[in-house]
């Protein structure tokens, strides 16, 4: 891992060690590369995320811990792909790949990969998301928001034990 970049952006998904993860971890990496807008970096780290997944599948001992967790992190000039599992036997990986393992505690491993952000392209040039606002489907189906009263508002905070004496509230 590069020793002096900052994280920009992470975010990470706890699976449990099921054939099922495998589907959920190109969800995940769909999802959030979208969102990144990394968009054209789904399907090789899709292929990292997957690969991954299913060695910790394979490697799960039934009788321990079969949660992993899969985090995508920027940093640098990389995309970081890492895995989280008690047992882990590292799958084959392209020779164009950086790697490696880190021990954590309580027999954890740390695995990770290293995609190369595409040229120009940086972890802190890359936008966080944005999120429009908007409301629940409940709220629509009821329509516009209706106008609240501002002295209906301080007799029912009154009512509840609040102040309205000159305009101190506690």
């Amino acid at each position: 891992m590069p020793v002096n970049a900052q994280t920009a952006q992470v975010d990470d998904l706890t699976l449990i060690a099921l054939p099922t993860a495998v589907n959920c971890a190109d969800l995940f990496v769909r999802f959030t590369l979208g969102e990144w807008r990394l968009r054209n970096m789904i399907g090789e780290c899709s292929a990292v995320a997957c690969a991954l997944v299913e060695a910790a599948i394979e490697s799960a001992d039934p009788k321990t811990s079969r949660l992993i967790t899969l985090r995508l992190r920027l940093s640098g000039d990389y995309l970081v792909v890492e895995l989280e599992a008690a047992r882990f036997t590292m799958p084959p990986t392209s020779p164009d790949l950086r790697t490696g393992e880190l021990q954590l505690g309580n027999g954890v491993k740390l695995i990770w990969c290293e995609l190369q952000l595409p040229t120009g392209v940086n972890a802190n040039a890359v936008p966080l998301p944005r999120r429009e606002k908007r409301r629940s489907p409940a709220a629509e189906a009821l329509g516009d928001e209706p106008d609240v009263d501002p002295e209906l508002i301080q007799r029912i905070l009154f009512g509840l034990g609040g102040s309205m004496g000159n305009g101190n509230q506690r």
